[in-house]
């Protein structure tokens, strides 16, 4: 049995859509047709990528791995296919929440001079890889290390880290905070597509107590709220300004690496041009 693209669209569908009868509609096919291509996929693939009951349709940790995979090829062949119309299609450029920061209109304005041929979509989506794993965009800014297999990768600059804290909260009135003074109360992560983890604090005052968000406006909301304190970059503090929040100078917390990726096979015509762009505006002068 050979599998077809019509396999990995109808796994995509399904995916986006947690429903066999919403991606058989979205697609014009029967539903029948849709799980057929789902199961002879994963007998192709030899593991199970949908949980599938009458209550619920969810992906597998295989399925999650696979679906980023699927995507991909996908949006490979549909740029193959469309040579006539690539050179002058929208350059989506994916952040999952601050973008370039002070550098991010600079970069937006100067596009639009030299390539008005080719708009520059900024499009957020949040999740590691700010949408380019899984094909929704052509290029995407990253903070931290980056290890996604097939990326290539331009740093940009480094930026300081800067903590987060409700703005009644006694420290908000410091000059500036170190990691054990965010230590002591719970701290708010964003676990899809936030930068901190437990590990930027060294184990002997790594704090105990966690929140747990999905993206960085419900990450202010919990801060602002007072459930808890953060830790960020500073171009945090430039694009995401919370009445709530206090931003200051986290001292002893690494800098940040700020950078440009893209998939390294069948990019985007205009990718070369942005990353100069990027790395033109973001330069000292």
């Amino acid at each position: 049995m050979s599998i077809e693209l019509r396999h990995l669209r109808c796994f995509l569908a399904v995916a986006e859509e947690s429903s066999v009868t919403r991606a058989a509609a979205r697609l014009g096919l029967t539903q029948p047709s849709v799980s057929r291509a789902l199961a002879s996929l994963e007998q192709h693939v030899g593991v199970r990528l949908v949980d599938r009951s009458t209550h619920h349709v969810a992906l597998t940790a295989a399925g999650r791995v696979f679906r980023d995979k699927a995507a991909v090829a996908v949006a490979a062949f549909d740029d193959a296919l469309d040579t006539g119309r690539l050179p002058h299609r929208p350059l989506r450029l994916g952040h999952a929440w601050s973008a370039l920061g002070p550098y991010t209109t600079p970069l937006l304005r100067r596009w639009q001079r030299e390539r008005p041929d080719v708009p520059l979509e900024l499009l957020r989506v949040d999740d590691r890889t700010a949408g380019l794993a899984r094909g929704e965009v052509d290029a995407a800014v990253l903070r931290g290390p980056v290890d996604t297999p097939g990326l290539a990768t331009e740093l940009l600059f480094t930026e300081p880290r800067v903590a987060a804290v409700p703005s009644d909260d006694p420290r908000a009135a410091a000059a500036s905070l170190t990691l054990a003074h965010l230590a002591a109360g719970p701290v708010v992560l964003n676990t899809v597509s936030g930068l901190t983890t437990l590990d930027l604090w060294p184990p002997e005052i790594r704090p105990t107590a966690t929140i747990t968000v999905a993206n960085t406006d419900d990450w202010l909301t919990a801060i602002a709220a007072g459930r808890g304190v953060g830790a960020s970059a500073a171009s945090t503090a430039q694009m995401h300004a919370h009445g709530g929040v206090t931003y200051l100078p986290l001292s002893d917390a690494p800098r940040v690496p700020v950078i440009l990726a893209w998939r390294s096979a069948s990019p985007h015509p205009a990718v070369r041009q942005l990353v100069a762009l990027a790395r033109a505006v973001t330069r000292p002068r």
